[in-house]
């Protein structure tokens, strides 16, 4: 079957009935969490996002899980003590949750579900460290993966190899790249949540140990604990709740590959797709995004994604995350993982859900009392200070295999 044209129109739908909103959000511990267990983050992360919100327990009818067991939404919902009516436990790596969001809010708005919690939590680092796991440097080798695997063919190997080929396409430097992990780190220097503040060089990026070239350690996300959680509610409990409300603009799904052999093109993620399908519901364009919040497990990924998500030609991610630009700075042209990102503040393992937190806590202007925190809109022309207005989430899977797009926007 021929891939979708990346041009495609989105096939019409029904209008929703009703808007969705962001109405909670919440990070349990992260960082280094060595006496808790997954459950007990899930925990955390579930009661501080309904706090957050301000609703009652009981209005949640629906639970969106991934990540632990084999049946992740059951197990957490008892757990939690809920009895959902609705449920979604799609797992396709890093944009997982961007997917399951979307999947929540076709579902209320479709008036199937009245607030649906999404809720992660995970001791990667924790776990690994008392030896209870093991690193996994490769995800199976059954299937498809059986002609892969043999050769040592890893995860981090697979984007390695994508860099590789972005690098020989378009001259896209190591330096280039490693201004990725320095501008996440500076982003994180004002997170006190982050796990690493210290300021960070390029060339203390390209003299580390190398992981898979061209990666050296500090392109690739560090290993923590974590968990966090995000309720979306119906527009009629809006009005109940205690913050402003981040709405759900507009999504957009893709899948691309598994094997790299089916991956036409190194230099292309499936967020071309899925950001094209976003800002198309959305009503919008790469120009009217304050600010994004994208995956970035290894430097590569963010830079080929802000091509593909339109804030930058193809074959211009380079010069465009170039650390003397300074453009995904939080005061920056396109302030991008304005927490730290993977790369510095925290990974616990499927990371998409943290995206959608900084998210909407910038929209919201959570830290307009941190000035160094928030976003300001000041940066573009002849405008005057203000919260940002639309917030782009864009998640991905694998290696390059999934990718899920949001826009999120206030008002």
């Amino acid at each position: 079957m021929p891939a979708p044209s990346l041009h495609a129109p989105v096939p019409d739908s029904s209008p929703r009935r009703r808007r969705v909103a962001v109405v909670g959000v919440a990070l349990a511990d992260c960082g280094r969490v060595d006496e808790a267990t997954p459950f007990q983050l899930h925990a955390q992360a579930a009661r501080r996002a309904l706090a957050d919100s301000g609703l009652p327990r009981g209005v949640v009818d629906g639970v969106a899980s991934a990540g632990l067991g084999i049946l992740a939404p059951v197990e957490v919902s008892e757990y939690l003590g809920l009895r959902p009516s609705w449920t979604d436990s799609t797992s396709v790596g890093g944009s997982t949750w961007e997917v399951m969001a979307a999947h929540a809010a076709d579902a209320i708005a479709a008036g199937h579900a009245e607030a649906v919690l999404l809720v992660y939590g995970s001791t990667a680092r924790a776990d690994l460290k008392a030896r209870r796991r093991t690193a996994g440097i490769a995800l199976g080798a059954r299937g498809p993966q059986q002609f892969e695997a043999p050769y040592g063919h890893t995860l981090i190997s697979k984007y390695a190899m994508a860099a590789r080929r972005h690098m020989h396409e378009y001259g896209t430097t190591l330096e280039q790249l490693a201004g990725v992990a320095v501008q996440a780190r500076a982003n994180a220097a004002a997170n006190p949540d982050a796990m690493y503040r210290t300021p960070l060089t390029v060339d203390e990026v390209l003299a580390g140990p190398e992981i898979a070239s061209p990666f050296t350690k500090l392109h690739c996300c560090i290993r923590s604990d974590g968990g966090c959680a995000v309720l979306l509610a119906a527009e009629e409990y809006v009005p109940d709740t205690l913050h402003d409300p981040v709405w759900i603009l507009g999504t957009g799904e893709h899948l691309s590959h598994n094997l790299m052999s089916e991956w036409e093109d190194f230099t292309v993620s499936p967020a071309a797709v899925s950001g094209r399908l976003a800002y198309q519901r959305a009503g919008v364009t790469a120009d009217d995004i304050d600010l994004a919040e994208i995956y970035d497990a290894f430097t590569y990924m963010p830079l080929v994604a802000l091509e593909d998500l339109g804030f930058c030609a193809k074959g211009d991610g380079g010069p465009f995350v170039d650390a003397k630009a300074g453009r995904l700075l939080r005061d920056g042209e396109l302030p991008m993982n304005t927490d730290g990102g993977g790369l510095s503040a925290c990974h616990p393992g499927m990371r998409g859900l943290f995206l959608i937190v900084e998210a909407v806590r910038q929209l919201r202007g959570d830290y307009a009392a941190a000035t160094d925190r928030q976003v300001w809109r000041m940066r573009r022309k002849n405008a005057a200070r203000s919260l940002p207005q639309l917030a782009l989430v864009s998640g991905t899977g694998g290696w390059f295999c999934s990718s899920a797009t949001m826009v999120l926007g206030r008002g």
